[in-house]
């Protein structure tokens, strides 16, 4: 059979995916010559940052060298930029005159660094961050100049300036966000990574906007909009890529921002196809690894006269290392109907998890220090799992496994060498393997960018303990272990009790004597150990108000039921502010109102609460049991903080804009937690054993949001007094 001519224009990571796929499905069936601008052969661009910063050599981060191309028959020309194809004759033209006819060709031109409409771009001394060129001019200038200024704050910008900071440089990252990586990170994780990152030397100035470039003929520095100025012999920019379409521009293809391709990657000439970054795709340019081999082996299984699914477009996620530190995000972050299904920070380990959801469906997730669950949530994303689904992994003993055990088998832990879950259990089966450093040497997964470490180890504990539980094991007795009773007065412990109470009530019982006689205590009056329990589960079943309360009491004083003591009344901190700014102004308010309200309420254990500017305050939000933090979209609600042993932070519960909102939303907290909590266990063991999720369920409900809060204002109207 006579083989057909394929050409592929661009030498980078989607062309070269896309024939690594045909070579497996139809190796004999192409003669393949691919043309690349640079004079490099296939390179892992992901991993350029780590070669500016030296852990890497360059040789390092090649993925296919010369021998590749020569053991698959494959002409490749470095240095030969294509200028120009005739779609109707089928060849293309280089700059240096060379002509080479096709049958089949793909565009994979890639990007170059947007170069953003500031005044000085020109000057010597500017730079962007795209290639090894790049590197190696850095690397020259660093050995002259000792300011770097990068512009951008991005993932691309950071890389660049933890190089910068490798190679000496005094780094500046200037970015016109409020906060650094905003498309991929929320608030409080972009916060996490920027102090890591000014740990390391990395100074940061956001939100500010550069009108200048300034120097003469080289750059000495930038003037920003406000009016300031920065010190600068060497400027890089890092502000995001366009997709290179000028080749397809001139030739007559249908291009928007890139490539106009279809399910199949076809563009509006049958005979040509596009992949990668210059690719559009219903309207979406992808810059990401993953997209772009999803997209080159749709477009192989195309080109070979394969059946294929169509490419339906991917969910964006990254999971990445900067500066040593794992971070990943998956999905829809932020926006309209957007909120947040489960979010846990803990300062002391220096990690930090958030899921969002959209009407009841997981739709984004940021994991910050620790990303062995990335990959299994990322599986959730793509399939809109419903939010139920993250309870039982809430609960799991160990996240990793847990991720891990709930990763499909065919889904890619690796995706710079294309490496599955699969592929690392037969790994681990097939050699016996037992540390994510042997995985690594016999599969490639993590040996390249390092961000899916923490999931390849997360597979490594799961077989461990899969094999552990294989093993046979004494059976466990089948039964609930007995309660421990609350006093030598009942054989009754909380969980019972409690139901107890509730069920008397309900069956006529106003009066301690009444619920004592109803549940055969033994010791007549009780002891100060059950007295005060007894009280609050009483006023916690039913609706028995106060006045027939205070009368049961009056009427059975003999039995000194109050001299008992019982948790009354909410200890509130408040941030001090200037009374001339509004958000101090704000949150003396809801303080002094939540005083006011709070200060009768009988309570299952002493509650602490604050309301501050931020999570950094001194009055410690995350470490109050009920926390309200100032933030840009309002308020935001945190509950079960504990600042002794054992710390535990603050769950976020929700944001709300307005005043009113956060006091409604804490008030329902509070309500669901005196209803539902037993005596004496803390908010911050109530939150754990409820599930910060199955709480949000309920007081994120308006109706039951606002029956709760109404309910608690009734109560606090009077304390349970006599």
């Amino acid at each position: 059979m006579q083989r057909k001519k394929l050409i592929v224009v661009g030498n980078g990571m989607a062309g070269i995916k896309c024939v690594e796929e045909i070579l497996k499905l139809a190796p004999e069936h192409f003669d393949i010559t691919i043309f690349g601008a640079e004079a490099f052969p296939n390179y892992n661009r992901i991993l350029l940052s780590k070669v500016l910063q030296g852990e890497h050599a360059l040789q390092d981060i090649i993925l296919n060298d010369w021998s590749w191309y020569e053991q698959h028959g494959i002409r490749l020309l470095t240095g030969e930029p294509v200028r120009h194809i005739d779609a109707k004759r089928r060849f293309v033209e280089t700059a240096s005159g060379l002509r080479e006819t096709y049958d089949a060709l793909i565009l994979a031109t890639g990007s170059s660094p947007f170069i953003p409409p500031i005044p000085g771009t020109d000057k010597e001394g500017v730079i962007s961050f795209r290639t090894i060129d790049d590197c190696e001019r850095m690397s020259e200038m660093s050995k002259s100049y000792r300011k770097a200024a990068v512009i951008g704050g991005g993932l691309l910008g950071l890389e660049a300036a933890r190089g910068l900071l490798h190679l000496g440089m005094e780094t500046r990252v200037v970015h016109n966000a409020p906060y650094i990586m905003n498309r991929q990170l929320d608030r409080v994780a972009a916060d996490m990574l920027q102090r890591e990152l000014e740990s390391q030397g990395m100074q940061f100035y956001l939100a500010k906007n550069t009108t200048r470039i300034t120097g003469r003929t080289r750059a000495q520095g930038l003037r920003f909009m406000d009016g300031a100025r920065l010190d600068a012999d060497v400027v890089v920019l890092a502000v995001g890529i366009r997709p290179n379409i000028e080749l397809a521009q001139r030739s007559g293809i249908l291009t928007r921002r890139a490539i106009v391709v279809d399910d199949f990657m076809r563009t509006s000439d049958p005979n040509i196809f596009a992949v990668g970054e210059c690719a559009e795709h219903r309207g979406v340019s992808y810059g990401l690894v993953a997209p772009l081999y999803e997209q080159g082996r749709v477009l192989a299984r195309v080109i070979c006269g394969h059946e294929t699914e169509p490419y339906n477009g991917s969910i964006p996620s990254s999971q990445l290392k900067i500066s040593d530190v794992d971070v990943f995000s998956a999905g829809v972050i932020s926006g309209e109907g957007v909120e947040t299904a489960v979010q846990n920070y803990d300062a002391i380990c220096g990690t930090y998890k958030k899921v969002t959801m959209h009407n009841g469906k997981i739709a984004g997730a940021i994991l910050f220090g620790d990303t062995a669950e990335g990959a299994a949530l990322l599986a959730f994303v793509k399939r809109g799992a419903a939010v139920a689904e993250l309870l039982l992994r809430e609960r799991a003993a160990s996240p990793a496994e847990a991720a891990a055990e709930a990763l499909p088998d065919h889904e890619t832990v690796c995706a710079c060498n294309r490496v599955s879950k699969a592929a690392i259990i037969h790994a681990i089966t097939d050699h016996d393997l037992t540390s994510a450093e042997e995985v690594k040497a016999h599969t490639k997964a993590s040996a390249s960018c390092g961000g899916c470490r923490p999931m390849v180890v997360g597979i490594v504990q799961y077989m461990q303990s899969s094999r552990t539980k294989d093993k046979p094991q004494k059976q466990k007795e089948v039964g609930t272990p007995a309660e421990a009773p609350v006093c030598d007065c009942t054989v009754h412990g909380h969980p019972s009790m409690k139901q107890a109470i509730t069920d008397a009530v309900n069956e006529g019982c106003r009066t301690i004597p009444d619920i004592m006689s109803h549940l055969g205590w033994k010791k007549a009056g009780g002891c100060t150990l059950c007295l005060p329990i007894i009280r609050f589960y009483l006023e916690m079943a039913g609706d028995v108000n106060d006045e027939e309360r205070i009368a049961a009491r009056k009427a059975h004083s003999h039995v000194s039921y109050a001299d008992q003591s019982y948790y009354q009344g909410v200890r509130i901190r408040i941030d001090e502010g200037e009374a001339s700014d509004p958000i101090a102004a704000g949150i003396q308010r809801i303080g002094e109102r939540l005083r006011s309200s709070w200060q009768n309420v009988t309570l299952p254990y002493p509650v602490s609460a604050g309301v501050s500017y931020g999570t950094g305050s001194p009055i410690g939000i995350l470490v109050q049991g009920i926390g309200i933090s100032a933030s840009p979209a309002g308020w935001e609600a945190y509950l079960g903080g504990h600042a002794e042993h054992p710390v535990r932070e603050g769950q976020l519960i929700g944001v709300a804009e307005r005043e009113e909102d956060v006091v409604r939303l804490v008030s329902a907290c509070l309500q669901w937690y005196r209803q539902n909590g037993f005596y004496d266990e803390p908010l911050w063991a109530w939150v754990e054993r409820t599930d910060v999720l199955a709480i949000r369920e309920i007081v994120l409900d308006e109706e039951m949001q606002r029956e709760l809060a109404e309910k608690l204002s009734r109560r606090s109207l009077k304390a349970y007094a006599g």
